[in-house]
C-alpha cells in the first residue's frame, strides 16, 4: 500500500453575522502524509515540520491520528500502523481552522487507506460531529464558501455561497493566541429578539453581497451582534486596527473564527494599502502581525 498525502485548506468562519454556520476556505494549506509501516511494525510514528511544528504532539493523542482512528473504529477494524508526516502552514490557535485541517486530514487519509468506504456526505457528518459545529470543517473538506443549516430529511443542508471574483480576503494574524474556549466563555447565554433579527437580516445581506460584489451591501452586511461585540475586548488593538483598515479602503473588518486573526474584505486595488495599514497599526501597539492577501480556495481536501 502506497503513501497518501492529504492537503487541507485553512478556513475563516463566521464572516461577521454568520456565527457558527458560515465559513470559507482560504489559499493556505496544511499537508498530511500517511505512510503504512513495514510488516511487523506497529503503532504510530509522527513527524511535524513547518509553522509552529514544535507545538504539535507526536504521540498517539495527536488530533490527526485520533481522527484517523475514529474512521477505523466506525468500520470495526484496527487502524493500520502508519507514519504520519505533517507539514504546517496554518498557524495554531489563531482562528484559521487549524483543528479543522487536522480533523479533515485524519478523516480523508483514513478513508483513502481503507478503500474509500465512506462518501463525502458521510465524512462531512463525521467532521461536524467531531468539531461540534460546521463552519470550519465543511469548507475545509469541500472548499468554497459554505452555509450550513440543520436539515429535515438529513442532519445538515450544505449550501454553496457564490463568492464574487472582485472580493479579496485579507487576514491579519497577530503573534498572540486566543483559545476557542476563552472566546466562547465571554458570550452571553441569551440574546434579545432585536439582536436575532439584526443578525438574520445582515446574514441575508452578506450572502447577496458576496454573490454580487456590491460594495454598499458588503459594508453594511459585515456587522454582528451575536459574538463580535463580546470578543473585541479579547483582541488588543482591535479598534485601532479596524479603523485603519477602513480608512485604507476595506469594506469591513471581522474576527476570523474565534480570533485573534482579523479578516478584511476589500477590492484588489486596495489590498496592498490595507495590508500595510494592518501591519503598521498593530506594530504601533507593540504587536507583530503577519498580514496576507489570500484567495477563497474553491477546492477543499485534495488527495495525492
Amino acid at each position: 500500500m502506497s503513501s497518501i498525502t492529504v492537503s487541507v485548506p485553512a478556513t475563516t468562519a463566521n464572516l461577521g453575522p454568520g456565527f457558527d454556520c458560515l465559513g470559507a476556505a482560504l489559499s493556505l494549506r496544511n499537508q498530511f502524509t500517511f505512510s503504512p509501516l513495514s510488516p511487523g511494525q506497529s503503532g504510530i510514528v509522527i513527524t511535524a515540520t513547518g509553522l509552529e511544528a514544535e507545538r504539535v504532539s507526536t504521540t498517539a493523542d495527536n488530533l490527526v491520528y485520533q481522527t484517523f482512528c475514529q474512521v477505523y473504529e466506525r468500520l470495526g477494524q484496527e487502524p493500520p500502523a502508519i507514519q504520519l508526516d505533517i507539514q504546517l502552514h496554518v498557524p495554531l490557535t489563531r482562528g484559521l481552522g487549524s483543528s479543522a485541517t487536522a480533523i479533515v486530514g485524519g478523516l480523508v487519509g483514513a478513508n483513502q487507506l481503507a478503500g474509500a468506504p465512506f462518501t463525502t456526505d458521510d465524512l462531512l457528518q463525521m467532521a461536524i460531529d467531531l468539531e461540534g459545529h460546521p463552519d470550519n470543517v465543511v469548507p475545509a473538506l469541500i472548499g468554497g464558501c459554505r452555509l450550513a443549516a440543520t436539515g429535515l430529511q438529513t442532519p445538515w443542508e450544505i449550501c454553496e455561497v457564490p463568492w464574487h471574483s472582485t472580493i479579496v480576503p485579507i487576514v491579519a494574524i497577530p503573534d498572540f493566541e486566543l483559545s476557542t474556549q476563552a472566546a466562547r466563555q465571554v458570550l452571553p447565554p441569551n440574546y434579545s429578539r432585536a439582536d436575532a433579527i439584526f443578525n438574520a437580516a445582515h446574514l441575508g445581506l452578506l450572502l447577496r453581497g458576496l454573490e454580487t460584489g456590491r460594495v454598499e451591501w458588503l459594508r453594511a452586511a459585515l456587522q454582528d451582534r451575536i459574538h463580535q461585540p463580546y470578543r473585541e475586548s479579547l483582541i488588543p488593538g482591535y479598534a485601532a486596527v479596524r479603523e485603519a483598515a477602513l480608512e485604507a479602503g476595506a469594506y469591513g473588518v471581522v474576527i476570523s473564527g474565534a480570533g485573534p486573526t482579523l479578516l478584511t474584505l476589500a477590492s484588489a486595488t486596495a489590498a496592498e494599502s490595507i495590508r500595510s495599514a494592518l501591519t503598521t497599526t498593530w506594530a504601533a501597539g507593540g504587536i507583530k502581525a503577519n498580514v496576507q492577501v489570500l484567495q477563497v480556495e474553491t477546492e477543499g481536501a485534495i488527495v495525492a
